[in-house]
């Protein structure tokens, strides 16, 4: 083989961007050629494409209805051109475009006419994922979606869309690309038909339009062809209920239940490894489906899945869970089914534990362990992809699912849970940084509402509801109204004794059944770090100070990562004088993470020290970062409260206030701001968010 021959055929990385015009066959041949000069002129224009073309790192290609540009730097390049492209085109709205976006190899070769031009397969992949598109959309590989993955800027803006079968049975693992308007979010239609026809591909014979509910959840599933392998560890004992107390690791001891059950992480023993959603997601559901028996204590998801499906060690593991103190108190059984039937899987296996632990059910549990959720199987699968990525807790992920559950919620506009599950994210996503308070809660609200009037059942979207009214409108009846219902519901769902004990009980004072509330929390999910984290949070926030630091390093012991206990434990270490070991924490926790509190409190804390200048400087840059992103007016207070500006500082927390912002809930319990105690304008502020008449006097902070 020549040396020429050999130099054709290597191959290089292309990041590759692909466009097309919507429509384009038919449009009249003179408009084909204007619509593709001006679209021409758009790109030609774009920053990312002059400066790609300066550096010789850009190959443009003409497709026809579109064009190839390959750049061959970095894969942020083609996808902030295809951003750019999509801005501009917002003054073109005649012209319709999709984009599709792939890194792949190409090769040089020579064409019919003797010109070298580029192939291979990353050009190739590309047009399959462009060909998934509709107009608006930017379409992302999986695989140039990981590298963007890396990169905080991109995170919150990529949402997955799943599998996608495309030609020569290829499947490609697709995300959609949109932020600030641009983009397209809607799913896309050749995505929403092969959803909703995938069974067709499956080895099965055609069957009619008219079949059952349950043989269409027998379909969907065989071609899933997951089965599960469920290790179930059950404590039981006749007698005492508190008669063992086991501390479990980085946590408070606890008392064991007489009917305590742990059910360990499901092994996915399909071929289809992309399938581990739906076994953490029938997890959930069994663990739900048991946690509505009150005499029983169910361990949630969270603290279970530190563990593998099949341990070798299962007694320690019950006892670190809380739910054995000894071999005797231990029942361990191995379900291996198929999922042919979900539902009755999921119910059959809660019954069979229910049985065995000789549960005491009313006639409501025993209905409510059987209910089918939805008849739709691709809402359920929708769900739970859903539920996979919103336990992830990161602003992107908690965004991808929000997607999920609004496909589920669309599929069946009468499931529930899906509601639930917008609720939580819209809940959660302002304290991730993914949203504003004004615009997300509100949403919340309604989500919540909309999965009680499904399901009056649910305890969780009662909890949502209670966080909301804690931290949003500072409606506090309310608020323990809605944690109250959801405890009475679901008596083993940790999330509402966590955020019961960790926002409304310290609010009012009522410290003691706080740090009850905050014990049962980890009693339930006894492994999990943001419970672990928040028991710390309960102590601190009621004056518990020593106990605050112990458990913040109890935290800091499991994840030294973890930048929110190290900013909480320097709170702790601040209300116990040792302010710079605080100012090292808050430090710590800037470096680990861009959150813009902890550099708030690190300004704070370098004011407080007399390091006015370094305050300063920390002042001006949050001020900066404002500009891009939502920063807690509470940020600014403190800072300027350090700096000895109280009439600044006051003014601060007052447009908190008036923006509804999720800081100020304990206003009246607050360490950080003792200063302002005493102030007429701060008293009034303290008497609109917690009337007197509703705190509880004797409780103060020490």
């Amino acid at each position: 083989m020549s040396a020429e021959v050999k130099k054709e055929i290597e191959l290089e990385i292309a990041h590759v961007l692909l466009i097309d015009v919507v429509g384009y066959s038919k449009l009249l041949v003179d408009e084909e050629i204007e619509f593709l000069q001006e679209l021409n002129q758009i790109v030609r224009s774009s920053q990312s494409f002059r400066a790609a073309e300066t550096t010789g790192k850009l190959i443009r290609m003409p497709t026809g209805d579109g064009m190839a540009l390959l750049f061959f730097h970095n894969p942020e390049e083609p996808v902030r051109c295809a951003v750019e492209i999509s801005k501009a085109l917002q003054d073109h709205p005649h012209i319709q475009v999709r984009m599709g976006i792939h890194s792949g190899p190409v090769n040089r070769v020579k064409d019919v006419n003797d010109k070298t031009t580029l192939a291979g397969a990353g050009i190739n992949v590309a047009q399959r994922v462009l060909d998934c598109g509709d107009a608006g959309h930017i379409l992302l590989s999986g695989h140039i979606a990981e590298d963007l993955a890396q990169y905080r800027h991109w995170q919150p803006h990529l949402h997955d869309l799943g599998e996608c079968e495309v030609k020569h049975g290829l499947r490609l693992h697709l995300f959609n690309l949109y932020k600030d308007g641009l983009g397209n979010p809607q799913v896309p239609e050749k995505l929403k038909r092969r959803r909703r026809w995938k069974q067709r591909a499956a080895p099965v014979r055609p069957v009619s339009p008219s079949w059952s509910p349950k043989f269409l959840l027998t379909v969907a599933l065989v071609v899933s062809a997951v089965a599960l392998a469920i290790s179930v560890s059950i404590f039981l004992r006749r007698g005492s209920p508190n008669i063992a107390r086991v501390p479990a690791k980085g946590s408070v001891a606890v008392s064991i239940p007489e009917k305590s059950i742990a059910v360990l992480p499901f092994e996915n023993l399909s071929d289809e490894k992309g399938n581990a959603y739906f076994a953490d997601g029938v997890q959930d559901e069994i663990l739900t489906r048991l946690s509505k028996i009150a005499d029983l204590k169910v361990i949630s998801r969270t603290s279970t899945q530190h563990y593998k499906s099949a341990p070798e060690n299962l007694a320690d593991i019950a006892k670190q869970l809380g739910v054995a103190a000894n071999d005797s108190h231990l029942w361990a059984n191995t379900f291996d089914r198929k999922l042919t039937d979900i539902f009755s899987v999921e119910s059959d296996i809660a019954k069979t534990i229910a049985d065995t632990l000789q549960a005491k059910l009313t006639g409501s549990e025993e209905k409510q362990m059987s209910k089918k959720p939805t008849e739709n199987p691709e809402a359920y699968e929708l769900y739970l992809r859903g539920r996979f990525f919103w336990n992830k807790r990161t602003s992107a992920d908690m965004k991808t699912a929000l997607g999920y559950f609004e496909q589920a919620a669309s599929v069946d506009p009468n499931y529930a849970v899906a509601y639930a599950g917008m609720a939580d994210c819209y809940l959660l996503l302002p304290l991730y940084g993914g949203g504003v308070p004004a615009e997300m809660y509100p949403k919340a609200i309604a989500m919540a509402q909309k999965a009680i009037s499904l399901d009056p059942t649910l305890g969780e979207p009662h909890a949502s509801l209670g966080l909301v009214h804690s931290l949003f409108d500072f409606d506090f009846a309310a608020s323990v109204r809605e944690f109250e219902e959801a405890i009475r519901l679901n008596s083993n769902y940790a999330i509402a004794h966590h955020w019961f004990g960790d926002s409304t009980l310290p609010a009012l004072g009522q410290f003691d059944r706080a740090n009850a509330e905050a014990k049962r929390a980890l009693e339930l999910d006894p492994l999990s770090l943001v419970m672990i984290t928040d028991a710390g949070a309960v102590y601190w926030i009621t004056g518990r100070y020593q106990e605050a630091v112990a458990q913040f390093r109890k935290a800091l012991e499991m994840d030294p990562r973890n930048y929110t206990a190290h900013w909480q434990l320097g709170q702790a270490l601040e209300c116990i004088g040792d302010l710079p070991g605080a100012i090292a924490e808050y430090e710590k926790s800037t470096q680990l993470d861009d959150d813009p509190l902890p550099l708030g409190l690190l300004a704070a804390a370098k004011a407080k020290a007399g390091d006015r200048p370094a305050a300063l400087a920390i002042l001006n840059r949050i001020q900066e970062i404002a500009k891009e992103r939502y920063v807690p007016d509470y940020s600014f207070a403190l800072i300027h409260l350090a700096l000895g500006q109280k009439d600044e500082a006051l003014q601060w927390l007052q447009s908190s206030y008036a923006k509804q912002q999720p800081d100020l809930n304990w206003i009246r319990v607050d360490p950080d701001l003792r200063p302002l105690h005493g102030d007429p304008r701060f008293e009034a502020l303290a008497e609109n968010i917690v009337p007197a008449r509703e705190f509880n006097a004797s409780a103060t902070s020490k």
